[in-house]
């Protein structure tokens, strides 16, 4: 699990140091539609259409 957190935040620091911060709500959007993605193959699917 820290190696995950490690990777996140060199890759923001990377966004950081070559100012590409514009990327950063392109990222966030991808991983929550993969997360919407992962989610909906699995048990938790019943309880995320009850969201909307």
């Amino acid at each position: 699990m820290s190696s995950r957190i490690g990777i996140l935040k060199e890759f923001f620091e990377f966004l950081k140091v070559r100012k590409k911060l514009w990327l950063t709500p392109i990222v966030v959007v991808l991983v929550a539609l993969g997360a919407l993605i992962l989610f909906t193959s699995t048990s938790v699917a019943p309880f995320i259409y009850t969201l909307f």
